[in-house]
């Protein structure tokens, strides 16, 4: 994608985070950048691998939690303020994503976002990026990795920055954290637990979602750091209308389906990679 176009999707970015509050959809948006609807939705879905309208609704009820947790505003002007026209539309498509109601959401008292503003790359490089490149996470990554983190959290409900920061110092102590950069863009990372197998943590940058990454980093893990094991990940369950693609991912990379959970009182379910196979 070229530099111009990805110079329109960050105007259309800064013209949804100025414009969080009322309605607002997508022929508003596409006027303000002077694009097409058609255009700006394809050329949006393309760079950030989720529709406009997803990333609009995901901002505003995670600005409409924000005022939940840290404010004293009325249910039905978070409402308004979100762009919903009652309350009961409000409370509805909050807790389709939230699971709580907002009353009960605000009791509960603990903010987590469901879409954090994306930040994109002017020049995303085109090379070939190979298993090679996967290397183990430093402490000076941390920064980066946070980063990252932030921009694929849509993929990790009910996230505690802090709570995470240090569990990702404790993984790349001990080498259970795997990182891959394009440049000096660090494009994807994965955080593991060697005496589960459990992935903690798989994330893609938005602009490389398309191109693969996360199978090199499973190779990398079943055969360099947890070879003839079985290796499990939890992620949204079927028909939550907050996963933005996480399972028909899983499903593609050849995870299957286990039990349902409830981590951090957020509906899950957990699904497993066998081990690969090593022919006769």
């Amino acid at each position: 994608m070229s530099v111009q176009s990805i110079l329109g999707i960050e105007a259309a970015i800064g013209y949804i985070e100025s414009h969080l509050e009322g309605r607002l959809e997508l022929g508003k948006v596409a006027e303000a950048v002077h694009y097409s609807k058609y255009h700006l939705h394809r050329q949006f879905s393309a760079q950030t691998g989720m529709t406009i309208h997803d990333y609009i609704k995901r901002r505003q009820l995670t600005e409409g939690a924000r005022l939940l947790s840290f404010s004293r505003t009325p249910i039905m002007e978070i409402a308004v303020i979100c762009g919903y026209e009652s309350q009961q539309a409000f409370s509805s498509a909050f807790k389709a994503m939230y699971k709580r109601p907002p009353g009960e959401y605000r009791s509960r008292g603990k903010f987590y976002p469901l879409q954090l503003p994306f930040s994109l790359q002017r020049e995303v490089p085109s090379g070939n990026l190979s298993r090679s490149r996967i290397c183990l996470a430093q402490k000076e990554d941390v920064p980066d990795w946070m980063r990252l983190m932030r921009l694929v959290v849509d993929g990790y409900p009910e996230m505690d920055e802090e709570d995470y920061r240090d569990k990702l110092e404790e993984r790349i102590a001990r080498r259970q954290a795997l990182l891959l950069r394009d440049g000096h863009i660090l494009i994807g990372a994965l955080a593991f637990d060697g005496f589960s197998g459990t992935i903690e943590f798989l994330g893609i940058h938005p602009q490389y979602r398309s191109r693969k990454i996360q199978s090199l980093f499973l190779e990398t893990l079943q055969e360099a750091y947890l070879p003839g094991r079985e290796i499990s990940i939890t992620t949204y369950r079927e028909k939550d209308r907050a996963d933005t693609g996480h399972r028909a991912m899983l499903m593609r990379l050849g995870f299957l389906e286990q039990e349902l959970l409830t981590e951090f009182g957020y509906p899950t379910q957990r699904f497993v990679l066998p081990p690969r196979s090593t022919g006769g």
